[in-house]
């Protein structure tokens, strides 16, 4: 009998937090996992022992004997192919991803094609973006009659506490090139230009968000069949937004590319402490109501992005563990799931699944709010 939960990268700065949130609802059953076994040790003493340590490389052979006990896998580290996460699903055991690779969700979404009966469900876009604007933009979408227009701003806060992974990704994409859908097709844009103005409420206001490569804009065109969608960041200093810009547009964020310059903007996001906590997201689609045009406008905000990431992968991980899916197969999040949002609180449930508000799946101390016009 399959009971075990593995948490790939699990004593990482995510990672580590979804582990606890699992164990504290399942407690005796979730392992801490990666290539290097005395962190996995390390992480597994700081919790007394509750959460148990494993050695596992995704980049090596699949170790079908070592998780024939293993119900659901938490995947929270980049990997270059998709043959570990096939091998689950060939092995029924469900699979969830809170990575943000576009390559790699690319890659997995072709499986559904590839003509292989898969026993277990795999979940990607799981986290705060992708992941909850997905969510919010699901529903936004299905407030209209017809959705035409997607855009999906995030707010990050440069003091707050990021993983080195999501760090060395920002900075590895502050020059980058993407394709984004335009009226169905395909247009490539450069990171940190074409400024909207977005209204982020109380306390924010109004600030300019620019281009960037969350995959949500890619996969949404994809799954919502919406054919204008694009995804903006701005921080929550001002200053630093504008300034980070201008660099693009002097065409200076080129020398990021080179690795002394890289290592020494990764090292100073790290460490250098410019802001609040704060996220935010919102999500803004434009459309067709009764025959008029319509619009519909979404926000959270709270506080460390990490903690918002690791408590949406463990009320999905939670909910699959329990419930399972009788759609075996790749899907992102927003295919599965919806959200529903109160003043101080969201919770998450399957889309099939009579709506529950109890504790394990709600997250509270954050601020949501919607409008329709």
């Amino acid at each position: 009998m399959r009971t075990d939960i593995v948490v790939i990268g699990g004593y990482g700065h995510v990672g580590g937090q979804i582990c606890t949130l699992l164990d504290s609802r399942f407690p005796g059953v979730v392992y801490a996992a990666g290539r290097n076994f005395e962190r996995a040790e390390r992480f597994s003493q700081s919790t007394g022992g509750r959460i148990r340590p494993m050695r596992i490389d995704a980049a090596e052979a699949f170790p079908a004997q070592q998780l024939s006990k293993v119900k659901l896998v938490v995947v929270c580290l980049d990997q270059q192919d998709t043959s570990f996460a096939e091998a689950c699903l060939k092995e029924g055991i469900h699979y969830i991803d809170v990575t943000a690779s576009l390559d790699f969700f690319t890659r997995m979404e072709q499986l559904n094609s590839s003509g292989h009966d898969y026993k277990a469900a795999a979940l990607l876009s799981v986290g705060l973006a992708p992941g909850l604007t997905n969510l919010l933009a699901g529903e936004a979408a299905r407030s209209l009659d017809k959705a035409e227009q997607l855009d999906i701003g995030i707010l990050l806060g440069l003091g707050d506490s990021h993983g080195q992974a999501a760090i060395e990704w920002t900075v590895d994409n502050l020059s980058a090139q993407f394709e984004v859908m335009q009226k169905g097709r395909e247009t490539r844009v450069d990171s940190l230009t074409d400024g909207l103005l977005t209204d982020w409420g109380t306390g924010l206001g109004k600030r300019r968000a620019y281009r960037f490569p969350f995959a949500d804009q890619q996969t949404l065109a994809r799954t919502l069949r919406i054919p204008t969608v694009s995804t903006r960041l701005c921080f929550d200093s001002k200053a630093a937004t504008a300034g980070i810009a201008l660099l693009q547009k002097l065409g200076l964020l080129s020398l990021l590319k080179g690795r002394r310059m890289r290592g020494a903007a990764v090292a100073s996001f790290g460490r250098i402490r410019w802001g609040s906590e704060q996220y935010a997201v919102k999500v803004e689609a434009s459309g067709l109501k009764n025959g008029a045009a319509a619009r519909s406008e979404y926000v959270i905000r709270g506080l460390k992005e990490a903690t918002i990431t690791a408590r949406v992968a463990a009320i999905v991980a939670g909910t699959i563990y329990l419930e399972g899916h009788s759609k075996p197969g790749i899907h992102h999040l927003e295919q599965l799931f919806r959200v529903q949002l109160q003043t101080d609180r969201l919770t998450l449930q399957l889309q099939d699944q009579v709506p529950d508000s109890g504790s394990y799946n709600t997250i509270s101390g954050i601020s949501c709010w919607s409008r329709h016009t």
